[in-house]
């Protein structure tokens, strides 16, 4: 009997340095992601907008704090507008309220800072569709 409590003992040992490894190994190991630092977007930037309406050629400021952005969007066919969004990594996605036809328009662009520096993605118009959209900083 003796040798059996022993031997419990033994294997409850182990066990407790197995779990106790493993639960190092899980809180020392990074998530995939976390913490990574919000690419820098501040700045003027040129954009390129493809959509089923044709070709345009806003021109968006963005100042950076952290995540968030705030800004400022000019474009012959928007108009002037207020930006607010935001970076993730190398994630981007900013938005904006304009007014086509007396009628208001949420418009969102989401993109990727591109390792050239450039942003590229997609851009919604609320009810009138999409496109795609290419960003160079001036």
């Amino acid at each position: 009997m003796t040798k059996g409590v022993f031997g419990l003992m033994a294997t409850t040992a182990r066990l407790a340095v197995v779990v106790g490894t493993m639960l190092v190994a899980v809180m020392t190991t990074p998530l995939i992601g976390a913490g990574q630092a919000a690419a820098d977007v501040a700045g003027d930037w040129a954009l390129t907008v493809e959509t089923d309406q044709g070709t345009t050629a806003p021109s968006v400021t963005l100042e950076q704090n952290g995540a968030e952005l705030t800004g400022h969007y000019s474009s012959e066919t928007l108009g002037e507008a207020t930006v607010t969004g935001s970076v993730n990594g190398n994630e981007v996605r900013f938005s904006l309220e304009a007014e086509v036809q007396g009628f208001g328009l949420e418009v969102v662009y989401t993109g990727t800072v591109q390792s050239d520096g450039t942003l590229t993605g997609q851009i919604a118009l609320g009810d009138l569709g999409g496109g795609t959209f290419t960003g160079k900083r001036r």
